[in-house]
């Protein structure tokens, strides 16, 4: 904002680097997921280990609940002052 940029600007900015982590986290888990489910196989009885609906409510979950949870500090860095923000040390 001290060069310029407006509080929307700021706002995008801070949830869509919230959005970058979140995706590719959330991606990386699924995978991992997927993968120890079928390591665990065998331990598992009558429970499909790659059932896409509970994959795909799970990741749609984390995903609303890290860009909510990234509101409140996207607000808050659109209401910092410039000059406040440039001087702390």
């Amino acid at each position: 904002m001290a060069l310029g940029a407006q509080r929307m600007d700021v706002l995008l900015l801070v949830l869509r680097q919230a959005a970058v982590l979140t995706l590719s986290g959330a991606v990386l888990g699924m995978v991992f997921a997927l993968l120890a489910g079928r390591a665990l196989r065998s331990m598992i009885y009558e429970v499909n280990p790659s059932d896409p609906l509970i994959y795909s409510a799970a990741g749609v979950f984390v995903i609303v609940m890290a860009i909510t949870a990234c509101c409140l500090p996207a607000r808050k860095a659109t209401k910092t002052d410039p000059t406040i923000a440039l001087r702390a040390e």
